[in-house]
């Protein structure tokens, strides 16, 4: 879990990007296995606080490089779990992907949902919190 990070050391935003890609990969393995939806605790708080450790670490930001935007989550957990590869291949062959694939493909939509609509939402808490808007980074 997220207390693994202790923020106030130095941390590379490579290494923290991969350590928060990891948990995220073992938050939904876990999840797969219990056959639980990630959007039921202890996974979907868990997946929260993986999201507000990338957020306080500017991460969720598209401004920066490399990022944990939903779309740089989606192409580093595809990579990961071969779906990338899969796809391709199955494009090529004109054969279904597999539903071990489909399976991945939709554990990894149920949790970029989420992440999208905590960006979202994270991004219009000043906006409906008469408070300024944050800084541009």
């Amino acid at each position: 879990m997220t207390e693994n990070v202790k923020l106030d050391m130095p941390v590379s935003q490579a290494s923290l990007i991969e350590h928060i890609a990891s948990q995220l990969q073992e938050v939904v393995d876990e999840a797969e296995a219990n056959t639980k939806p990630l959007e039921m605790d202890p996974y979907r708080g868990r997946l929260f606080e993986l999201f507000v450790l990338a957020n306080g670490a500017g991460l969720t930001d598209e401004e920066v490089e490399p990022n944990l935007t939903s779309d740089a989550v989606a192409r580093i957990l595809a990579e990961r779990w071969g779906l990338r590869q899969e796809v391709s291949s199955s494009a090529e062959a004109a054969k279904a992907i597999s539903n071990n694939g489909v399976a991945k493909m939709r554990l990894l939509w149920s949790l970029l949902r989420m992440w999208m609509e905590w960006c979202y939402a994270w991004d219009c808490w000043a906006k409906f919190h008469d408070e300024p808007p944050k800084s541009p980074r």
